[in-house]
């Protein structure tokens, strides 16, 4: 078994769409890829209690089966996927403390083992960007260094996007975290040279990169996201990671 950890350069970049894209595509490859999103801010009431929107992207993800499966896929509990349901949708430690709620690392890794022991792979989706906190005492960051995970960054391809992608790279490691990848998700369809951004953040950042452009059919995105399902694959796997990626020519 092993894992990932998926974070953002933001907010509403794209982190539940590439999560939930790279689940399917993972089941679909033959992998047993589950994930989970200990922290969510903004939530709504239902008959079973508090939800939120990105947790339950997730879930329908783990639906996906596998090849050859021989039985209906169940996905795991609600609270296992989402520890932590927070009803503003502010940033996690404030949600938090509105709701009385003190985030701690045990309820998370408790649900993560879990997962881990049903699944190939686990998915451990952030909230917010990088340097987010979580507690007066707790960072986001601290989530991958205790489970021990690589991460994963997905870029929004938007104004700023270069600044904010080379210094959340920078963050990560500085935080003594190995960057597996990165996912350029072309959110703005205004921007213009999208691809010209995305070539300058792969000549500064030494890691290899997926492309999404914007609004892709779903049934492409597979395809898109190939190199990525492969590294995760070879990991989930225990072999090593192969080395292929999509880099432009740096003039």
């Amino acid at each position: 078994m092993s894992g990932v950890f998926v974070t953002g350069t933001d907010t509403g970049v794209g982190k539940t769409f590439v999560s939930a894209a790279l689940v399917r595509a993972l089941r679909l490859a033959g992998v047993d890829a589950r994930a989970m999103k200990p922290v969510a801010s903004g939530a709504f009431d239902t008959s079973e209690g508090l939800r939120n929107e990105d947790a339950l992207a997730l879930i329908d993800a783990m639906r996906t089966p596998q090849p050859h499966a021989s039985a209906a896929v169940e996905p795991p509990a609600y609270a296992t996927v989402n520890p932590y349901v927070l009803r503003a949708p502010i940033a996690p430690h404030l949600a938090a403390a509105t709701d009385g709620i003190g985030i701690e690392l045990g309820p998370i890794r408790g649900a993560y083992r879990e997962l881990c022991a049903r699944s190939q792979l686990v998915l451990v989706e952030g909230a917010g960007g990088w340097a987010i906190p979580l507690s007066d005492t707790l960072m986001q960051s601290d989530l991958p260094r205790q489970l021990g995970l690589p991460v994963l960054l997905v870029v929004g391809v938007r104004l700023g996007c270069i600044n904010h992608a080379l210094l959340s790279a920078r963050a990560i490691r500085a935080d003594g975290l190995e960057l597996l990848g990165w996912i350029a998700n072309a959110i703005d369809p205004a921007l213009p040279q999208a691809d010209e951004a995305i070539d300058t953040i792969a000549c500064h950042l030494d890691a290899p990169l997926a492309v999404i452009p914007r609004d892709p059919e779903p049934s492409t995105l597979p395809q898109r996201l190939e190199a990525a399902v492969e590294r995760l694959a070879a990991r989930a796997a225990g072999r090593s990671l192969p080395q292929s990626a999509v880099f432009p020519d740096c003039r």
